[in-house]
C-alpha cells in the first residue's frame, strides 16, 4: 500500500493515455479488435495494480534470482517475436544465386512495412525460429489454430525489380530427413519417377489429355517411390505458407504481365526487361595460369565458383570478368555455356520445351483477372488454382472440373510475380518452380549491416564496403 500510495496517479495516467492510444492506433492498422480483451490488463498495470505481475520481487533466495531472468527472458522473446512479425527481420543470404548483387555471407535488415506485415498464419511459434527447432530438429510450431492470409496495409507495393524476400512456393511438401528437406520435392517425385520408367512414350505424340495423364503416372510413380525409402527420406510433410523457407531474388515480373525469356533476355510484354548490373552466366573456360587470390577477390569470383569450374567445368562470371578475364590473357578461351534440360523446367508437367534461357511466354496471374483453361495451359496454372488457392481440381472424360463443376475459366483470387536470381545459371527460381504468390512475399531488404566473405577469416573476411550499403541501390 506505501508503494502504491507512493505513486504519481497523474504520471501513471499520462503513462495509461500513451500506451492506450499506440495500441489502439497499433489494433486499427491491423484491422484486428481482438486485441481490447488486453486493455484491461494494461490498465491494471498502470492504474488500479490489482495483478502482482512481478510477484517474485518479494521473494527471496534462488527463487527471486531465477525469475528475474525468466522474466526478463520472456519479455525479450515476446518483443522479438512482435518486431519480427510485424516491422523488420534479420535475413542471411545462403546462396550465391543473386550474386554478384547480393553475396553469401551477406546479413540484411528486411522490412515487414514496405509490403504490409502478413497476420501470422501460425502464430504460436518459437521467436527467431523458422521451422525447425536447433538441436531437436523438430518443428518450431504448433499448426493450430491456422488464421487465413490477411496482410495489413503497407508503404506500397512490390515494384519491377525489386530484390524481394518471401516464402519458397514449393516448400508446402518436404521430406522430413534434414538431408533433403532443402530440396524441391515435386523435383524429386519427377526425377525419380523418370529413373523408375526406362521405357517411356514420347509426350510429343501424345494428345494433351494423354499427357496430363503421363505426368501423373511418373509424379505418382516417383512419390510412391520416396514414400517406400522412409530410412533415406523420412516422412512426407507439408508446411503452412509463413513456414516456408526464406527464399530471397529479384521481381523480374509482375501481375497481369506476359513474360519471354529470348536469349537469356527477359522481355515483358515485348519489352526487353534492364539485366541487372552485375548478372551472371556460367562459361566454359581453360585457364592458362592459376587464379591468384587477389584477382579472384577483385573479379569477385569465389571458392564456390572455382569448385563449379572444377567438377562441372563452367565457371559463373559477370560481363566486366569475363572481359578482364580475357584483357589480362589469364584464359584461353571463353565460352558461354549453353547447355540446357527441359524435364526440370516449370511446369514440370507442361512438355513446354522451355529453358532456363528460352522461357515462355507466360501470363503471371493477377488478382480479379481470368484466364481461359484449356488442357493444354493446365499444367501452367493448376498449381495456383489447387494449391494457393484452395480449390478442387480434376481432368475427367477431356474436361477441368473445378470444385466438381466443368470450368473453362478461372479468375484468380491473388496477385502472382515472377522472382529470378542474378546469377541467372545458378540460381534455382521461378523458371523451376513457377509463381509466387502475394500471400508468400515476406518483406523488403533495405540495407546490408553486415557482411562476411566465407572465403575467409579475420577482419580480412569482413567485406567493410558493403556495411549500411542500401539494396536499392543495387540494380
Amino acid at each position: 500500500m506505501e508503494k502504491k500510495k507512493k505513486l504519481n496517479m497523474k504520471v501513471q495516467w499520462a503513462k495509461f493515455v500513451c500506451v492506450l492510444v499506440l495500441y489502439l492506433l497499433f489494433l486499427y492498422w491491423v484491422k484486428s479488435w481482438w486485441g481490447l480483451i488486453v486493455i484491461p490488463f494494461i490498465y491494471d498495470v498502470y492504474i488500479t495494480k490489482k495483478i502482482k505481475w512481478q510477484w517474485w520481487k518479494e521473494a527471496e533466495g534462488p527463487t527471486r534470482f531465477i525469475m528475474s531472468w525468466v522474466d526478463a527472458l520472456v519479455f525479450a522473446l515476446v518483443a522479438v517475436y512482435f518486431i519480427n512479425l510485424f516491422f523488420f527481420q534479420n535475413y542471411v543470404i545462403p546462396s550465391s544465386s543473386l550474386e554478384k548483387s547480393l553475396l553469401t555471407g551477406d546479413y540484411l535488415f528486411v522490412s515487414k512495412v514496405s509490403y504490409g506485415p502478413r497476420i501470422p498464419e501460425t502464430p504460436l511459434t518459437m521467436p527467431l525460429t523458422q521451422h525447425t527447432l536447433p538441436v531437436f530438429e523438430c518443428k518450431s510450431y504448433i499448426e493450430w489454430p491456422h488464421w487465413d492470409y490477411r496482410r495489413v496495409k503497407g508503404l506500397g507495393k512490390i515494384q519491377l525489380n525489386d530484390i524481394v524476400v518471401f516464402n519458397y512456393p514449393a516448400g508446402d511438401t518436404i521430406c522430413s530427413d534434414m538431408r533433403h528437406q532443402a530440396e524441391d520435392f515435386y523435383r524429386n517425385c519427377y526425377g525419380y519417377g523418370y529413373g523408375l520408367w526406362e521405357v517411356r512414350p514420347n509426350p510429343d505424340s501424345l494428345s494433351a489429355e494423354q499427357r496430363i495423364a503421363y505426368f501423373q503416372q511418373l509424379y505418382h510413380a516417383g512419390r510412391q517411390y520416396i514414400e517406400n525409402n522412409r530410412m533415406e527420406f523420412g516422412e512426407i510433410q507439408t508446411r503452412p505458407t509463413d513456414r516456408r523457407e526464406n527464399y530471397v531474388k529479384r521481381c523480374v515480373g509482375l501481375p497481369g504481365q506476359t513474360l519471354q525469356i529470348k536469349n537469356r533476355i527477359i522481355y515483358l510484354d515485348g519489352k526487353a526487361n534492364k539485366e541487372p548490373d552485375n548478372v551472371q552466366y556460367t562459361y566454359r573456360i581453360k585457364l592458362n595460369q592459376r587464379l591468384e587470390d587477389d584477382v579472384m577477390k577483385e573479379l569477385g569470383i569465389t571458392m564456390e565458383d572455382l569448385m563449379s569450374l572444377n567438377t562441372l567445368g563452367y565457371l559463373p562470371l559477370t560481363n566486366h570478368a569475363v572481359k578482364e578475364l580475357k584483357r589480362r590473357g589469364i584464359a584461353d578461351s571463353i565460352e558461354l555455356n549453353t547447355e540446357e534440360e527441359e524435364w526440370d523446367i516449370y511446369p514440370l508437367n507442361g512438355n513446354m520445351h522451355w529453358t532456363r534461357d528460352n522461357y515462355g511466354p507466360i501470363w503471371i496471374p493477377a488478382k480479379g483477372q481470368s484466364i481461359d483453361l484449356t488442357l493444354k495451359n493446365l499444367p501452367i496454372y493448376e498449381r495456383p488454382i489447387r494449391t494457393y488457392e484452395g480449390n478442387k481440381l480434376e481432368v475427367k472424360d477431356g474436361k477441368i472440373y473445378i470444385n466438381d463443376q466443368v470450368a473453362t475459366k478461372y479468375t484468380f483470387k491473388m496477385d502472382y510475380y515472377w522472382m529470378q536470381g542474378d546469377n541467372r545459371h545458378n540460381s534455382l527460381d521461378s523458371r523451376y518452380w513457377g509463381f509466387v504468390p502475394e500471400d508468400h512475399i515476406v518483406g523488403k531488404p533495405i540495407f546490408i549491416w553486415w557482411s562476411s566473405d566465407p572465403d575467409r577469416h579475420g577482419f580480412s573476411g569482413i567485406r567493410w564496403s558493403r556495411l549500411f550499403r542500401f539494396v536499392d541501390n543495387i540494380k
